[in-house]
């Protein structure tokens, strides 16, 4: 934006200020029209006084043997008054998230800092402090952080849950078809143990470590509905029942289907489930199945595609499929499990404490408590399951049905692998009860938001996943410039390279 002088036919001069724009010039303002040189200096100065006062900026551009030097002069004195810039970009972007999952409901800017701190760089909390001083400029002390811990722990985990649940429902239409069930184990840095943290099946392989179980509860398409956490040393299959009859308490809903593995295919669990009324769909433990149901079972043709039922005793259906996929896994499975056992077991001798410590130790043929040897026969019985799986269920589904919507219990898997990997729930740092559980729900809130993340790029056609869209963000700045004349600050989103281009849709779709 400039002065400039124009020549008019009639020999006098105009001065108009002028903007440039695109290659493009407007004139904004004229200010006089003279003939004599000393009123057309002062027009030109009052022309500069015009852009100050309307605009509160100096005159960016010049005409004139002055011009470079008045041109660099505006531009230092515009980059003196720049007040921050700030690599805020995947802020901007979460923090519309975070409002439209419904969570600044809880009215507390301390869970939002932490939460979108954990998504651009999952660290401790003492890092985090650290991180959102110089990326995002706000000063949040360590003990703030800890004394909000204690606060989501104490009065506000069950208001995020609802939060979530409501969210959800709104999501998929006021609905919840299918309810997906699993755990998994989070570990500590360190071998002290207490009621909560003990040793315990790692699914982490950290058999050393102390370790807590993570229950989780979500819906179609991986959206978390609840979660709760158990001792390290908790049996998984009695971890279920639970939480399902206190989402189904505390929501009112019971029109669903409860969906697990085989890991739960216990018979207290399908009692609890059939008592409680609910529908259900779970992985069948076919090889523990004796007499009639076993001979059906091994009689069955391996025929891909194809769906065999059986009514059981206790009114559930039995069905079962073959996938030559499934039966080389399982082939090949075995193969490596019987070499790391003649490997690990080749002179012959085994101690007691290191029976059950190896996979496919039902292989090992034990004499006198420590001669052992490979048990052929075991592996040729083993054989005749290759490729087979069953699923027990209770509801009216068809048996593509059942199989199709047990299959989508890899939603759950995905979600443990989100939280294990991008969120880095664990390792846990945290020692008291209170702070471990506050720091899961936190977790499990980030997780949230992540997920609402994806579902809107998938709406926007955006063929991203949310991880290259936070590490293109992640390079996005702010600039905050002073306009000393009327004391506002002018903030700018620079939007400068083709990766940042590419996020346009998003922040056009949040009006950022």
């Amino acid at each position: 934006m400039f002065v400039r002088r124009k020549k008019n036919r009639s020999g006098t001069t105009s001065v108009v200020v002028v903007d440039k724009h695109g290659g493009k010039f407007k004139e904004l303002h004229t200010v006089g029209v003279s003939c004599d040189e000393t009123e057309i200096e002062r027009l030109c100065l009052e022309g500069r006084e015009w852009i100050k006062s309307h605009l509160g900026i100096r005159e960016l551009d010049f005409e004139g043997s002055e011009g470079e030097d008045r041109e660099r002069e505006a531009a230092e004195e515009m980059l003196s008054n720049v007040d921050s810039i700030l690599l805020n970009g995947a802020r901007l972007i979460l923090d519309k998230v975070y409002d439209s999952v419904g969570f600044n409901q809880v009215g507390d800017e301390i869970l939002r800092h932490i939460v979108v701190a954990r998504l651009c760089q999952p660290m401790s909390k003492m890092a985090t402090v650290e991180y959102l001083k110089s990326h995002f400029d706000e000063d949040v002390s360590l003990n703030r952080i800890y004394r909000y811990l204690d606060k989501l722990y104490n009065t506000q985990k069950d208001i995020v849950q609802r939060v979530s649940v409501e969210h959800t429902f709104m999501v998929l239409g006021g609905r919840v078809e299918m309810l997906f069930y699993d755990v998994t184990s989070l570990y500590f840095e360190s071998f002290h143990e207490d009621v909560l943290r003990t040793p315990g099946f790692s699914k982490d392989g950290k058999t050393a470590e102390t370790q807590i179980i993570l229950g989780l509860l979500v819906c179609e398409n991986g959206y978390p509905l609840a979660y709760n956490i158990f001792n390290g040393a908790q049996y998984e299959s009695c971890t279920m029942i639970p939480i399902i009859d206190d989402f189904k308490r505390r929501f009112g809903l019971d029109d669903f289907i409860v969906v697990a593995d085989s890991g739960f295919m216990i018979k207290r669990n399908i009692e609890l489930l059939r008592s409680g009324n609910y529908s259900f769909i779970v992985g069948a433990r076919i090889k523990k199945y004796a007499g009639d149901v076993r001979k059906w079972i091994l009689s069955l043709p391996h025929d891909e595609g194809l769906f065999y039922e059986r009514a059981l005793d206790n009114g559930d259906r039995l069905i079962v499929t073959y996938s030559s996929r499934r039966a080389s896994k399982d082939a090949y499975n075995r193969s490596k499990g019987v070499e790391r056992l003649k490997k690990a077991y080749a002179s012959g001798k085994i101690t007691k404490d290191k029976i059950n410590r190896r996979g496919y130790s039902k292989f090992l043929k034990i004499e006198n408590d420590v001669a052992v040897s490979i048990n052929e026969e075991k592996i040729k019985e083993d054989e005749q399951w290759d490729g087979l799986k069953g699923y027990v269920t209770n509801t009216n589904l068809q048996p593509k049905d059942v199989v199709s919507q047990y299959k989508g219990l890899w939603v759950v898997e995905r979600a443990f692998r989100i939280s294990k990997g991008t969120i880095e729930t664990r390792p846990i740092f945290h020692f008291t009860e209170r702070r471990i559980e506050a720091h899961v729900c936190l977790c499990f809130i980030t997780y949230k938001v992540y997920k609402e993340l994806e579902r809107i790029i998938y709406n926007l056609g955006m063929d991203m996943s949310v991880d290259k869209v936070l590490k293109i963000a992640k390079t996005i700045t702010t600039i905050r410039l002073r306009l000393p004349l009327n004391g506002s600050m002018l903030t700018r989103t620079m939007l400068l390279t083709s990766e940042h281009k590419s996020l346009k849709p998003l922040f056009d779709h949040f009006g950022v």
